[in-house]
């Protein structure tokens, strides 16, 4: 990893307003923050006085809840915006890739659009050569490059768009949530090219939701809160600030009866927002209005979808209305989902709730381990 004190990006004391039509529909309005009227018009103030440096070769993260404002920073970082006050003084080329795909035309095939992206990238057919070979290997779509677009499925248009944003190499490059797209195989793939960004010193700014890309792949980060900047630093630290803000949220929204999956009938207790690495969940199901449950059974997933952990229990009778269950958290830290399901006396699924309830593993920032599970290790010095 390179990184210097030349200052890369500079952003002074930038206010970002939109002026909005009026509108009657509350539920548009409370969308946004911060919003006054002046003169008859909605004002929506979106950034409110933000300042920081990137520094050449870091790889700077920015994170936010939904509405913090950076999606307004990064499209002023990439020249969409310009600010209402302040300044971005940028020292060096600037490519973004804030929505992957954007250009691609359905109609032509998967060669021409490579071409058609490098020329709205600033390449030169003749650069473009030099790079196609290696754009559809990185993708592996080498047999389909000559149908048309529209043929494709979502998760090869991804795949396409991400190969040919990797080789447009410039001074900064800025990626919005890129790691969340695509198959599992393929975010492995994209996760070692940002690993390569690091090693080699490559200026990147990384807007993402994952806590675990923050802590894994940022130099430093920056998060936003109500188009303020709540923290930027280490990055341990806003990765904290982040998930309290997502935990205190999930409170509110429990609390003031937020619609959520359920599972017909069957009650919950005991489950709890925050754990530590191998606590144990202890959870007591209920039911009282229905005979028809012969089993039940619990599974956890990451928030990516990824199965963890399942259990059924399948010797229930219906004049039995509810058990408790134990699961030991030996889980790495991050945010989970529980999802539920019950069987009937053949045992057949009756009914399957995906994301009934959501909880966190406290993150101790234990650099020393990594991955889906927390299994028990030891290193022995001979």
């Amino acid at each position: 990893m390179k990184t210097s004190k030349e200052v890369a990006v500079s952003v002074k004391n930038i206010h970002k307003e939109f002026i909005l039509p009026q509108s009657k529909n509350t539920s548009f309005k409370q969308s946004f923050v911060n919003i006054v009227k002046k003169n008859g018009k909605v004002t929506q103030k979106v950034l409110d006085g933000v300042s920081f440096d990137i520094y050449k070769g870091e790889f700077f993260g920015i994170v936010g809840r939904n509405g913090s404002g950076k999606s307004t920073l990064l499209k002023m970082l990439a020249g969409v915006y310009a600010p209402t006050e302040g300044e971005i003084i940028l020292n060096g080329g600037l490519t973004p890739f804030i929505e992957l795909g954007v250009g691609f035309n359905p109609e032509l095939s998967g060669r021409d659009n490579v071409y058609l992206n490098g020329a709205l990238l600033g390449y030169t057919r003749k650069q473009m050569d030099g790079m196609y070979d290696e754009i559809v290997e990185f993708a592996e779509l080498s047999p389909f490059m000559e149908q048309k677009l529209k043929n494709y499925s979502s998760g090869m248009q991804v795949r396409l768009a991400f190969s040919i944003a990797i080789k447009a190499k410039n001074d900064i490059l800025i990626f919005d949530e890129v790691l969340a797209v695509g198959d599992e195989a393929f975010q492995r793939k994209c996760m070692e090219v940002f690993r390569q960004y690091r090693k080699e010193g490559q200026t990147v700014i990384l807007v993402t939701h994952s806590m675990d890309n923050v802590s894994n792949l940022c130099t430093r980060a920056l998060m936003l809160e109500d188009g303020k900047i709540k923290h930027i630093g280490n990055v341990n630290e806003v990765a904290r600030l982040y998930s309290e803000s997502n935990i205190l949220s999930q409170e509110h929204e429990e609390k003031n009866g937020a619609d959520r999956p359920r599972l017909e009938g069957v009650d919950v207790q005991g489950l709890e927002l925050m754990y530590d690495k191998n606590d144990v969940m202890e959870l007591s199901l209920s039911w009282k209005d229905r005979d028809d449950i012969y089993g039940i059974g619990i599974s956890i997933s990451n928030m990516y979808g990824t199965y963890i952990f399942g259990s059924n229990f399948k010797d229930l009778t219906p004049k039995q209305k509810g058990i408790k269950h134990k699961i030991k958290l030996s889980l790495t830290p991050g945010e989970y989902k529980l999802n539920m399901a019950t069987f009937d006396a053949s045992g057949d699924i009756t009914h399957h709730v995906q994301d009934v309830a959501s909880f966190h593993i406290r993150d101790d920032y234990d650099i020393t381990t990594d991955g889906l599970v927390a299994l028990e290790h030891e290193y022995i010095v001979e």
